[in-house]
């Protein structure tokens, strides 16, 4: 098991307006993807941009151990020499994941459909996510838990099948987690494995699994999608250009609209329609955001955002955009913080399982700040009144998202706000803080 952060607080003060440009980290969730790929890819892929977080890194180790061949070749550049679908190795020591969700519950789907017994384990913030929803449709298809953690957490040791059976699985939650592991499952199996989601959520999986030239067909049911998968192709090595993420952008984003004077310009944010439900949002409050320079990158639309300070103005946001933002929530209800009105975030049970209760967590955090609030079953109302008292100390609970969010409120707040620990914001952006103090942020 990784050993707990060191607790490292800090301190955000309101200051001068941000200025300048800056290009967010590269996305995580193709990030640990292009890993996986290459993995699953016999030959070599390239990648270009990749985020060097230290959640990316543990599934970059991940599959060394399961058998690629993995190699630095300079910041963001990277080679990976994979075995190829069906030719994984039994990992010799514990995979450990550290903080990373993501990188655990994919590789469960790769661990599940390969004749290999793997233990899963990580921090204890990842000791405490539900890994249930990722094992049910595992062990549909032949895979077995050998072992698990109380409520079906890591430590978990998982027995794959060698030859695992093709399923059609309805997601019980709109999660591209739970689809991408069964859909990496269903890569090892004989015919089609079919992922039905009555919502949409992020579909980095289906367009990687294309550019790596598997046969996937995605319908449209609904609100939600069908994807159909045939089993067994061959992947082709491809190289891979790794977008700016679109989650890390929205820390100077929202810090661009609530410090006064602000102007910064955010480069080569993705613009993947299932990836920007905070922009649109922000965009209903009033926010000042000019799209430049549209393009493709990578396979993935792709934008600069110029970012100015704005009257915000309190919305009422609908639970059917929650895929397309969820890891945004904490940020947005910072700016809602300084919007003028009420906003309603509805639908946020997801939150209540993440790196923390990120519902409990935000809603704390707006307490210490003096922001008048309410939790509503799984809605949270966020009283704005224009600006923030804030003055108070955050309880992070390892969660980067919160630790950034609310530092990033205290660059606008009339009283400096401290977090309990920044040590893992490095898990998704290991350079959050010194590109925001080139912006003219200022931390101590």
């Amino acid at each position: 098991m990784s050993p707990p952060f060191q607790a490292s607080p800090l301190r955000a003060i309101r200051g001068r307006p941000l200025q300048g440009r800056f290009r967010p980290p590269g996305d995580k969730s193709i990030s640990h993807r292009a890993f996986i790929f290459g993995l699953l890819t016999c030959g070599q892929t390239m990648v270009e941009g990749l985020l060097e977080g230290d959640d990316v890194l543990r599934t970059g180790a991940a599959c060394k151990a399961l058998g690629a061949a993995i190699e630095r070749l300079g910041p963001g550049r990277w080679r990976i020499r994979g075995p190829g679908l069906g030719a994984l190795v039994a990992p010799r020591e514990t995979l450990d994941f550290g903080n990373a969700g993501t990188g655990s519950r994919l590789m469960m789907g790769v661990v599940g459909s390969h004749g290999i017994t793997a233990t899963f384990d990580g921090d204890a913030s990842l000791r405490k996510r539900p890994m249930g929803r990722i094992l049910d449709p595992l062990r549909l298809m032949g895979a077995e838990v050998l072992s698990q953690g109380e409520g079906g957490r890591c430590p978990i040791v998982l027995r794959g099948v060698r030859d695992p059976a093709p399923i059609l699985y309805r997601t019980p939650v709109a999660s591209a987690q739970i689809k991408s592991a069964v859909l990496l499952a269903g890569l090892n199996a004989r015919g089609v494995t079919s992922v039905v989601e009555t919502q949409a959520s992020r579909d980095h999986t289906e367009k990687m699994l294309a550019h790596f030239g598997a046969e996937v067909t995605v319908t449209t049911e609904g609100e939600g999608r069908r994807i159909d998968l045939v089993g067994r192709p061959e992947l082709i090595p491809r190289p891979v250009i790794v977008p700016a993420d679109p989650s890390s952008a929205a820390f100077p984003i929202v810090a661009a609209l609530i410090v006064p004077g602000s102007d910064i310009l955010v480069e080569g944010v993705m613009m993947n329609p299932l990836r920007t439900g905070l922009l649109t949002t922000l965009l209903e409050m009033g926010a000042d955001i000019g799209v430049v320079d549209r393009r493709t990158e990578g396979g993935e639309q792709v934008a600069d955002l110029r970012v100015r300070a704005s009257a915000l103005r309190g919305v009422d946001v609908p639970p059917a955009r929650a895929p397309s933002m969820i890891d945004e929530y904490p940020v947005l209800a910072v700016a809602a913080a300084f919007a003028s009105g009420t906003t309603r975030m509805r639908g946020l049970h997801e939150l209540r399982v993440k790196e923390s209760d990120r519902l409990a967590a935000v809603a704390a955090g707006l307490s210490a700040a003096g922001v008048s609030h309410a939790i509503e079953a799984d809605d949270l109302i966020v009283e704005g009144v224009g600006s923030a008292r804030g003055g108070g100390l955050v309880a992070t609970h390892m969660d980067h998202r919160i630790a950034m969010s609310f530092l990033v409120m205290g660059l606008a707040s009339r009283e400096p706000i401290a977090v309990d620990d920044v040590g893992m914001i490095a898990t998704s952006f290991p350079e959050f803080r010194p590109a925001m103090e080139r912006l003219g942020a200022t931390f101590e």
